[in-house]
């Protein structure tokens, strides 16, 4: 899901968040864990956002990142820029003041509030030429970014087009970024250069089969589905970079990535999930594909003798404002799980656990990707939004996302060469 209100920070709590970060940064020694720790506020300060313009927030702050520590210690080729830096640079400062200054750009309330955040976390590192050079040059790559970003696509006003016949009623709420199949890639060469094949045809035996157990399972008042089936629905009700940045931020810190790896990793897993979006949303509103609870209330008229109508039938929770076909949320975390084979050469990783809001109390937890998306197709399914053929597809789009990504920005410098 895409869109929810379940999991969304307001002012107020953002700035208890911002608070905290200064009653506790003077006491923080800023160290290889700039990375993940300006990922944290960066998530913190996005929430507010829809969980799609979180996400390119979040793309631009972890390039803007990497470019920065990138020009200090050139192990990589830049994303989009190599500036000139002393090696005695702080990596620390210039990544930390590349994050701080992408995330002022949001508005005015938030520019004052990262001022003072960025001076706090900073303060443990001594005055000096490496600490102002670190700051001016990760303003310098923050701007760049900016500017990069500009007229990308995404502040397109939305123009979906309610399909209907002449004086026939139906429901015509905004659609959910529908502009974001023209926004413009980050690494891909366009938005439809993952799209799928069609879904499959609603006569089929696969059809019928995928409804069917949507239907039993996925109902809000399902009695086939077990309370552990529940719960991982109910988990994966998070949604925007809350549901994925803190399980690559926690992967980097067990793998004890060093500043520049933390930095390019974070950066693949931001990108490849902006990607996946741009991707899904091409797809998506490409087929305008019916979601379950239409289909399921409809199920008599789609030639299929295998399908039966539920006239009340309804999900867990309340059916994301966009086409179904792709899963969205499997795209993404197959992006993630693409990212992690490309780099670390496997899908078996060191425990990671995390929690969500929308299931409080709970912890999960993985050390292999495939479960990892795994679980995530289900939940899916369980929580009565995606058709299991939708999830089989979102996923293996995903994967070809994040190996696509780690395969095309950000290579070792040596492979320039070659």
């Amino acid at each position: 899901m895409l869109t929810s209100t379940a999991y969304t920070m307001n002012r107020s709590a953002l700035a208890i968040v911002i608070g905290a970060w200064l009653v506790v940064g003077a006491a923080m020694s800023a160290s290889a864990h700039v990375i993940t720790d300006w990922d944290e506020k960066a998530v913190a300060v996005v929430t507010p956002m829809t969980p799609y313009t979180a996400q390119r927030v979040m793309g631009m702050v972890h390039i803007a990142m990497f470019d920065a520590v990138n020009s200090i210690e050139r192990r990589f080729r830049p994303y989009l820029v190599q500036l000139p830096a002393d090696p005695t640079t702080s990596k620390e400062a210039a990544a930390a003041s590349a994050a701080a200054a992408v995330l002022a750009t949001i508005d005015s309330k938030t520019a004052g509030e990262m001022k003072g955040a960025l001076a706090t976390y900073l303060a443990s590192i001594p005055d000096g030429a490496a600490k102002s050079d670190g700051l001016k040059l990760g303003e310098a790559v923050a701007a760049r970014v900016v500017e990069a970003r500009a007229n990308d696509g995404a502040d397109a006003p939305d123009d979906y087009r309610p399909r209907t016949t002449p004086g026939v009623y139906v429901p015509t709420p905004i659609t959910a970024a529908s502009a974001w199949p023209n926004v413009k890639p980050f690494a891909m060469t366009k938005g439809s250069q993952f799209r799928p094949d069609p879904p499959i045809l609603l006569k089929s035996e696969e059809w019928a089969a995928d409804f069917n157990e949507l239907k039993d399972y996925g109902g809000k008042s399902s009695a086939k589905r077990s309370a552990q089936q529940t719960e991982i629905a109910q988990f994966w009700l998070m949604v925007g970079p809350q549901a994925y940045h803190p399980f690559a931020r926690k992967l980097v810190m067990a793998k004890e990535m060093n500043v520049s790896d933390s930095a390019r990793f974070m950066a693949l897993v931001a990108i490849g999930l902006n990607e996946a979006l741009i991707a899904v949303f091409d797809a998506k509103y490409h087929y305008n594909f019916w979601r379950p609870i239409t289909a399921i209330r409809n199920g008599d008229i789609d030639d299929n003798p295998s399908t039966d109508r539920e006239a009340t039938w309804q999900p867990i929770d309340n059916t994301p404002m966009h086409p179904e076909y792709p899963c969205a949320h499997c795209i993404l975390s197959g992006s993630v799980a693409g990212v992690v084979k490309a780099v670390l050469g496997t899908v078996d990783i060191p425990e990671v656990a995390v929690t969500s809001a929308t299931a409080p109390g709970v912890t999960h937890r993985w050390t292999n990707m495939t479960a990892f998306t795994d679980e995530i197709a289900n939940a899916r399914i369980w929580a009565g939004f995606h058709y299991r053929f939708s999830t089989r597809v979102g996923t293996g789009m995903g994967l070809q996302i994040g190996e696509y990504v780690a395969k095309s920005v950000m290579q070792p410098a040596e492979m320039s060469s070659r």
